[in-house]
């Protein structure tokens, strides 16, 4: 039996520890995808079902923002926050205490894309594969949380990834697959599991009355003050705070795009796996939220380790969101982020100039680097429910673009419009379907860079014939029984890469996805 099967066992195994009154049965089945975990009736088991039904669970298509301004749940917590089940129709494997101070929970992310060969007049060394090629990713998490007091809570995450995606992840600003594992520089990184999260919740309470609070990953509080300041400190994922979106922020139920499930202007610190250290100030107060967080940039593009001198590089962002029913009596929500990321960056220009002048042989932007190099940039983020079933959602985001990107990926301008149906709509009421059209750019710097030949940390195909990148995608998932959902998705993107030469593609998608 490989470690690998064993630590997948064991993260099991801890989380039936969870099942208050239940007593559940499952059996390991393996696949060419790896081992799932498969429910078997309790009578053919020889046990007594649960004696008691999960939580009551909001509608899926509801705004995750609760009248306190709650931020949503991240990306993984969507099947329990999302779902309006009730103990008829349970979204989770196991059932998850509303009143234990711990939290023990997870879930099994396996994505299988594909595209068919596209045309393409030339190819580079970061350019998407032209040859139809298909790839799996796998991500597994073991959620665990623990309430010290009324006010303090610690969380800590393991995260176990494999799967570089189509291309390994090379080619296009807005890649098909969030889950993919990138590479440093062409090495490829461990598939040995991680600590993903490990951060301290304080809530001050600014105010006596107190509103309903959901229960996930992040959140153990059941009640929270209606005007407060959250302040956490630790490992996470910035993106699991901010820029969140309802209908647009989960690879685990929605969309799989980077830049439909992010804005992909906002360049946000992170090592190559998606995680920072820092801060977080959070400052809530009935229809307005307010958040800033200062955390630590990568070493290098794109790279594992984080340079943890602050006043050599860091990551400012400031988000303000208001939401309320003003549009025809339905909720809405608005989101303005602002960011400004210091780092040792290469620069566009000195980089094209450099070659002109001969001091260096080839473009080559990695010389250009100097500390303290700046990169700032805007985003707006929108959802207005259109009726109980149905949202409209988008994005815009711009980036100064004069220095190269650096953690997320190489795009400095973003449109994104959507729309999101629940399918209570169509008596289906955990499933959920959606479609996005996004279209990317880069500052004419950029595209300059490329076209003579550069290369960044994710494109460069030699040359460059630029048009914007346009990228549609639709998806639909499916709950198929208690934490098992199956999902269809389909992304069709013009000029990958910002390059007419080469395109367009079509890559399909398998994604089965259990809660647990």
């Amino acid at each position: 039996m490989s470690w690998k099967l064993i630590i997948r066992i064991v993260l099991l195994c801890l989380v039936a520890l969870t099942c208050e009154g239940a007593d559940p049965a499952f059996v390991f089945a393996q696949s060419p995808l790896g081992y799932f975990l498969l429910p078997c009736s309790a009578a053919s088991a020889g046990q007594q079902p649960p004696s008691s039904p999960p939580a009551q669970m909001p509608a899926p298509d509801a705004p995750q923002n609760s009248p306190a301004g709650q931020s949503a749940s991240p990306p993984g917590a969507q099947a329990q926050s999302n779902s309006d089940s009730a103990g008829a129709d349970p979204v989770t494997l196991f059932p998850h205490s509303e009143s234990s101070r711990y939290w023990i929970s997870g879930q099994a992310n396996v994505v299988f894309q594909w595209h068919p060969t596209f045309p393409a007049q030339y190819t580079g060394p970061n350019s998407l594969s032209a040859p139809a090629q298909s790839a799996t990713t796998h991500i597994l998490t073991l959620y665990t949380g623990y309430e010290l007091s009324h006010t303090t809570e610690v969380f800590a995450d393991v995260e176990y990834a494999t799967g570089g995606g189509i291309g390994t992840a090379f080619g296009l600003a807005g890649y098909t697959n969030l889950d993919s594992v990138r590479t440093v520089q062409g090495v490829a990184l461990s598939d040995a599991p991680y600590l993903a999260r490990f951060l301290l919740r304080q809530i001050i309470p600014l105010s006596d009355k107190r509103v309903a609070s959901e229960r996930d990953e992040l959140h153990l509080a059941t009640s929270v003050p209606v005007r407060r300041l959250e302040i956490r400190f630790g490992k996470f994922d910035l993106a699991d705070f901010l820029d969140l979106n309802t209908w647009g922020s989960d690879s685990h139920f929605q969309f799989l795009n980077w830049t439909v499930d992010n804005n992909g202007a906002w360049d946000y610190a992170a090592n190559t796996r998606g995680y920072t250290d820092g801060a977080l100030l959070e400052y809530y107060d009935h229809w307005f939220t307010a958040r800033f967080a200062e955390v630590l940039e990568p070493k290098i593009a794109n790279g594992i380790n984080l340079d943890a001198d602050l006043a050599r590089a860091r990551s400012s962002n400031l988000e303000l969101e208001a939401h309320g029913s003003f549009i025809a009596h339905r909720r809405g929500t608005v989101r303005l982020l602002s960011y400004l990321n210091v780092a040792d960056m290469g620069n566009y220009e000195d980089a094209i100039q450099d070659y002109l002048d001969g001091l260096t042989p080839t473009l080559d932007i990695i010389a250009t680097r100097r500390q303290g190099r700046h990169k700032y940039g805007f985003g707006l983020n929108f959802e207005q429910e259109i009726s109980s079933h149905l949202g409209l959602f988008g994005r815009l985001g711009w980036s100064d673009g004069r220095n190269e990107s650096w953690a997320y990926t190489e795009d400095d301008r973003t449109l994104e419009l959507g729309a999101y149906a629940g399918g209570a709509w169509w008596r289906r009421r955990n499933d959920r379907a959606g479609i996005a059209f996004v279209a990317n750019g880069i500052s004419a710097a950029h595209q300059e860079y490329l076209a003579m030949g550069g290369l960044g940390f994710l494109l460069g195909d030699g040359a460059l014939s630029y048009g914007p990148e346009k990228i549609f995608e639709g998806f639909y998932t499916a709950h198929l029984w208690r934490g098992f959902f199956a999902a269809f998705d389909l992304q069709h993107i013009n000029n990958p890469g910002y390059n007419q030469a080469r395109g367009p593609v079509t890559v399909t998608t398998l994604r089965f996805h259990t809660e647990f």
